[in-house]
């Protein structure tokens, strides 16, 4: 029998580390060995976050879970503060993080993925784990060679404290490799109210809503002439995630760098 791998959660009981949770103690190649979190330090995550079948303990102090649990795995989903330093925590004591928390520049993926090619050590940071949302990503990089004029809503809860998300961001970011650069819009347009226009990212735009009742939705508009192309993802569970978070926690036990987007590990 194939040993299953030991997985420890930081952010436990929010809403994605429930799930997370969840996920792992019915997926029948993981094992659950621990929480991180900011309060309950002893405690039962069973007692606390009200999910049975686990006699897992919470940890405040994340140096302690991975002495005392000795994960394979850190997933995280908690803030970006939060999420680089239980990063870098992981490095330091061997841990392969699956991180799904926003806020990581360029700059910082490339500090921390220096540190883990030196040891080896494989990882994944995703700004999304849903498969049908990376795949949309991956079908705008097609688009965006043919369709330059591009413009990019994304639509999330009203809990949600970054914008634009970590996903637009990312589709704009495969989209430039792909696209021929130009400033969108009229020359002489004119923003009656500031911010009209949403984020400017290398002339094109992205839009962020927050409402009540969302949970994370992305639209990709491609215009030319005559025509319009939309690429549109919704996830309306957090479910739609824990697809592509169990396969990036197995893809990670054969990596020996961190890699930045699930759409770099997908077959």
């Amino acid at each position: 029998m194939t040993e299953k791998i030991k997985i420890a959660v930081a952010g436990a009981r929010g809403r994605m580390g429930s799930e997370t949770v969840r996920m792992i103690l019915n997926h029948p190649e993981f094992e659950l060995v621990g929480a991180a979190d900011t309060k309950y330090d002893g405690e039962k995550i069973a007692d606390k976050i009200g999910i049975l079948g686990t006699d897992a303990r919470i940890y405040t102090d994340i140096e302690q879970l991975f002495t005392a649990t000795a994960p394979d795995v850190l997933i995280d989903f908690t803030n970006p503060e939060s999420g680089k330093h239980n990063l870098q925590q992981a490095i330091d004591y061997g841990v392969r993080p699956v991180i799904g928390t926003s806020g990581f520049t360029n700059e910082d993926v490339a500090v921390f993925k220096e540190q883990m090619d030196a040891k080896k050590l494989g990882g994944i940071i995703a700004p999304n784990f849903a498969i049908g949302a990376v795949l949309v990503m991956k079908f705008s990089q097609l688009a965006a060679k043919y369709f330059p004029d591009v413009e990019i809503i994304e639509l999330h809860h009203d809990k949600k404290k970054d914008a634009p998300s970590g996903t637009a961001v990312k589709t704009a970011e495969l989209i430039s490799k792909t696209r021929q650069a130009k400033i969108q819009g009229a020359p002489d347009e004119k923003e009656t109210l500031q911010g009209a226009r949403g984020a400017d990212y290398e002339g094109m735009r992205i839009h962020s809503i927050r409402l009540p009742g969302l949970i994370a939705h992305q639209e990709v508009l491609f215009g030319g002439k005559g025509e319009l192309l939309t690429l549109r993802h919704d996830s309306m569970d957090r479910a739609s995630f824990m697809t592509g978070v169990a396969y990036a926690v197995k893809t990670s036990m054969a990596l020996d760098t961190l890699v930045y987007g699930l759409e770099n590990v997908l077959d």
